[in-house]
């Protein structure tokens, strides 16, 4: 397995790269349409409607699909023999900072189900601040790449 997964490291890389990208797109842009639902559309609206169909597809036909194949190719990434030095300290921040972005897109969809039920209690300004923790979390993934401080 592990002289495959060498044979066909770039591959792998590059479609890990093309996946982190969709699920950032993604993860970016899910709490700003989460914002302009809570603050400029009232429930039961046919707008309402729109925004939760877009909210939906967003998240099951780009994010969903993003995060699963990000996982899938990082996975084979950390399987490639020589690829990680795991006595390193940055791959287990780096592992940390992803358990984190997971959660967040599963905190995204729980909030979705709030905005189909008509629960969603949260302001604009809640979805704004959230928005600020993948942003973070993402500084933190590339440095933990590229730099490798530790």
């Amino acid at each position: 397995m592990g002289d495959f997964l060498a044979s066909v490291y770039l591959w792998t890389k590059s479609l890990h790269v093309i996946s982190i990208i969709a699920w950032m797109a993604g993860i970016f842009y899910l709490p700003r349409l989460y914002v302009r639902h809570t603050e400029s559309v009232e429930q039961g609206t046919e707008t309402d409607l729109l925004f939760q169909d877009m909210e939906m597809k967003l998240l099951k036909l780009i994010m969903n699909p993003a995060m699963i194949s990000s996982w899938f190719f990082g996975l084979c990434l950390v399987m490639t023999p020589g690829i990680i030095v795991w006595s390193d300290g940055w791959p287990w921040v780096k592992a940390a900072c992803v358990l984190a972005m997971t959660w967040f897109h599963m905190w995204l969809a729980v909030r979705r189900k709030d905005f189909v039920a008509g629960t969603n209690t949260r302001s604009g300004r809640h979805y704004r601040m959230m928005n600020e923790f993948p942003t973070l979390l993402m500084i933190f993934i590339v440095i933990m790449i590229i730099v490798k401080p530790f």
